[in-house]
C-alpha cells in the first residue's frame, strides 16, 4: 500500500516532468510537435493531449473535478492549439497537486467504484491501486514523448525522481 506522502511525490514529480516535457515541446516549431513519429498516439502534441485528457478523467473520478468530452480516440484533440494545451495543462497540474495534498492515509483504504468505457464495463478497485495507475498512465506516455522529443533535437530534463528539484 502506498501512503499519502507517496502520492504527493507523484503529484510534484507529475509537474516538474510536464513542465520539462512542455518546455522542451515549446522549442519545437509546429510542424515537428505534430509530425507523425510512429508513437501509439503518433505526434508528440497528440500524445500530450492524451495524457492531459487521462489525467482529467481519472481525477474527475477521484473529485469533482469536471471531466473532458469524448473517449480516448479523440483523446488526442483535446487541444487543437498548443497555448491552450500548455495553459490547460498547467491547471490541471494545480488541481492534481490540491488533490494529493489533501489525500490521508485514511482515505487510501477501501474501493472505488467506476465505470470504464476502456474495459467497457464497471470496476471496483482499492483506491491505492486506481491512484497508482493514475500516475503510472502519465509515466508511461509521457516516456514516449521523452523519445519522441529526444529524437526531435530537443533535450527535456532527466526523468530520475531523484534528481527531482527541491528533494
Amino acid at each position: 500500500m502506498i501512503t499519502a506522502e507517496y502520492l504527493q511525490l507523484l503529484a510534484r514529480y507529475n509537474r516538474w516532468q510536464n513542465e520539462s516535457l512542455y518546455t522542451a515541446a515549446g522549442a519545437l516549431s509546429e510542424e515537428a510537435r505534430r509530425e507523425n513519429r510512429g508513437a501509439f498516439f503518433r505526434s508528440i502534441h497528440e500524445t500530450l493531449c492524451h495524457i492531459l485528457w487521462a489525467d482529467k478523467i481519472w481525477l474527475s473520478r477521484f473529485t469533482d473535478y469536471p471531466p473532458p468530452e469524448g473517449g480516448i480516440p479523440s483523446s488526442t484533440a483535446l487541444h487543437v492549439d498548443w497555448a491552450p494545451l500548455c495553459a490547460d495543462r498547467r491547471e490541471t497540474d494545480d488541481a492534481i497537486l490540491d488533490w494529493a495534498a489533501g489525500v490521508t492515509d485514511r482515505q487510501l483504504k477501501g474501493d472505488l467504484a467506476l465505470y470504464s468505457p476502456a474495459a467497457g464495463r464497471k470496476l471496483s478497485r482499492p483506491k491505492w491501486l486506481l491512484f497508482t495507475h493514475f500516475f503510472n498512465h502519465q509515466t508511461h506516455h509521457r516516456g514516449q514523448v521523452h523519445a519522441m522529443l529526444t529524437s526531435a533535437g530537443a533535450r527535456p530534463d532527466d526523468t530520475d525522481i531523484p534528481f527531482m528539484p527541491g528533494l
